[in-house]
């Protein structure tokens, strides 16, 4: 048996990236997935590998309606219930001085980053309170955490949103049986960090095995991280291994923010005491 065997949901921005390997791993692991995103060839493509358990709805995960039409097809698909929705859509957000930050730019960022999130929880959490079940896992990040740990202030403005507005929500629905709780990836091998420099999409996507040697010494483990990592934390959210857990944020991170990295540390004790003459 899978973990997820006969669950039905829903997984936004699932084209790329953490999102595409969280709808492999759900059908893998017996689930019904609806996934959504703004490129239809691609989504197209993955549902026609994953097969007949999967769904995919071009959708932009801002807009209101099309979440509607996404809940009405999940409902067509597989029936009106619904048991996980993960929200994943995401994207960069304008770097730089806050000087220098278009407002628009802003805008734009946070409606990607907290807005669609948002909307996930309101029409999915509908439906949830009513059948008094479901578990709702949104994407936020470490930089939601700490200042520093993203390109961009505002990227890091929005996930310590999400995160907040994850627990907010929680302590709403867990009274209704509805568990929201929120991942936090750290160091993640995809194409987003391309992406905030400027990358094209297409050769972002291409760059991970150069962004994951990048972030192989950003952690105590000795590697990147990789969307594997993170969706099988939100496949545990999504199970009923983890019907008590609700209204928190699961860090992954290889430890990133447990604080300075050991030898990276006592290497600056030795500056520190040749400097003192010890």
């Amino acid at each position: 048996m899978g973990m997820v065997d006969g669950k039905v949901g829903i997984i936004t921005g699932a084209t790329s990236g953490i999102g595409q390997r969280t709808a492999e791993l759900f059908v893998e692991e017996g689930a019904k997935v609806v996934f959504t995103g703004r490129r239809k060839a691609e989504g197209e493509a993955l549902a026609k590998r994953l097969g007949a358990n999967t769904r995919f709805v071009a959708a932009d995960a801002t807009l209101e309606s099309d979440w509607q039409r996404v809940i009405a097809e999940t409902a067509k698909a597989f029936g009106p219930r619904l048991d996980y929705i993960f929200n994943n859509a995401g994207g960069p957000a304008p770097t730089g001085s806050i000087t220098s930050i278009p407002v628009e730019g802003f805008d734009a960022a946070m409606a990607l980053l907290v807005r669609s999130v948002m909307l996930g929880m309101k029409h999915g959490g509908a439906i949830m309170m009513k059948q008094r079940s479901g578990s709702i896992i949104n994407n936020g990040s470490i930089a939601g955490h700490q200042s520093g740990y993203s390109t961009s202030m505002i990227y890091s403005a929005a996930k310590a949103a999400v995160n907040h507005l994850t627990r907010c929500v929680g302590m709403e629905l867990g009274e209704h049986n509805v568990r929201v709780n929120s991942v936090s990836p750290g160091p993640i091998a995809t194409g987003i960090l391309a992406k905030a420099l400027g990358m094209e999409t297409t050769k972002a996507e291409g760059a991970t095995g150069t962004i994951a040697a990048i972030y192989a010494k950003a952690s105590p483990i000795p590697r990147s991280g990789f969307p594997d990592d993170i969706a099988q934390c939100v496949l545990w959210l999504a199970s009923d291994r983890s019907t008590y857990v609700n209204a928190t944020d699961i860090v992954v991170d290889g430890g990133v923010l447990g604080g300075r990295n050991f030898t990276q540390h006592h290497e600056g004790l030795k500056h520190v005491r040749a400097a003192l003459g010890i």
